[in-house]
């Protein structure tokens, strides 16, 4: 007896599953991000998205006719979104629950993916993404990390004229530095030290 795990096993490198519309549309996506993650922007080709999305390369060329648009498309995606502020009754455990998510998004599938755009790719390139990076990143944790500051503020926990873009900047700031720089992958009890050494006195009223 021949199961679809068997048959898809004996089926040939680059050979095309019949699919169509939104599902191969997914698949090219996720095989975008998955060759990111996996080989970097320079090493990513639309041969290798193509063959990851078991698809012909004509599907993927006809849907994106560069990898630029492709990879933007997978981008904003796949991006995890951070929609809400955690609200746990203070400013230490908000600030470091927000860490929390903003580090899973930094090394979940689409953030290691944007990380590679980023560090590789060159400056026209770069450019492409910006608005993409600002608005899918960027401006979403600025926006909690006010939100958090506010609560902190009407509690009576943070001083009144704490919140200004240096002060949002310094957390989003320390995570990719010594992401990038040092290899840290940001275990909780770094976190907790980021908020308690930093973050807290920064903020004390």
């Amino acid at each position: 007896m021949v199961t679809s795990r068997s048959a898809a096993a004996a089926r040939p490198e680059g050979v095309s599953l019949r699919r169509r519309g939104p599902v191969l549309e997914r698949a090219i996506l996720e095989a975008a991000l998955e060759q990111l993650g996996r080989v970097g922007w320079n090493g990513l080709t639309m041969e290798g998205v193509a063959i990851g999305a078991q698809t012909g390369k004509a599907a993927v060329y006809r849907r994106w006719p560069s990898k630029e648009d492709l990879v933007a498309d997978a981008l904003q995606a796949g991006l995890p979104t951070l929609d809400e502020a955690p609200d746990l009754g203070g400013v230490r455990e908000d600030l470091y629950e927000l860490c929390r998510r903003v580090r899973d998004v930094m090394y979940s599938k689409p953030g290691f993916a944007l990380r590679a755009v980023l560090h590789e790719c060159d400056a026209d390139s770069a450019e492409r993404f910006h608005g993409l990076i600002v608005t899918g990143v960027v401006e979403p944790s600025a926006r909690l990390f006010r939100d958090v500051m506010r609560r902190g503020i009407a509690r009576g926990e943070v001083r009144a004229d704490a919140i200004d873009d240096l002060v949002v900047d310094v957390i989003p700031a320390m995570m990719m530095y010594r992401s990038k720089v040092c290899a840290s992958e940001w275990q909780d009890a770094e976190l907790a030290e980021l908020i308690d050494r930093i973050m807290v006195p920064l903020l004390r009223v």
